[in-house]
């Protein structure tokens, strides 16, 4: 018998939760985090995501930490692209973008906004 067993999706989301928190309260810590430990958090959040429940919860999760929806977002890039970024900032990016490339096309520096 050669059966594959697909692992089952975690929908208790507790050590999420408490990851996401966590990196959150790094991200915004007056006091300076150290690498190591911000990067502990963000591979243990990482290898959270990989087993969690995509889905309504999540949702909500991702939605109350930011910095969680960020890294969510980067591990899931090449299915979805920044489908969590909001479209008014990402527009903001792309036209930030197309004027840099426009004025180093023509030579001119950003202070220069006559033709």
């Amino acid at each position: 018998m050669n059966a594959t067993q697909t692992p089952a999706h975690k929908t208790d989301l507790a050590v999420t939760h408490v990851l996401a928190q966590l990196l959150e309260r790094l991200e915004h810590s007056a006091v300076p985090v150290g690498a190591e430990q911000y990067r502990s958090v963000v591979m243990h959040l990482v290898d959270e995501f990989r087993d969690v429940e995509p889905g309504a919860q999540l949702g909500q999760l991702l939605d109350a930490y930011p910095a969680a929806a960020e890294v969510y977002e980067n591990m899931n890039y090449q299915y979805a692209g920044l489908c969590r970024s909001a479209l008014d900032a990402s527009l903001s990016a792309e036209l930030a973008a197309k004027a840099a490339i426009g004025r180093a096309m023509h030579g001119a520096g950003p202070e220069s906004t006559h033709e």
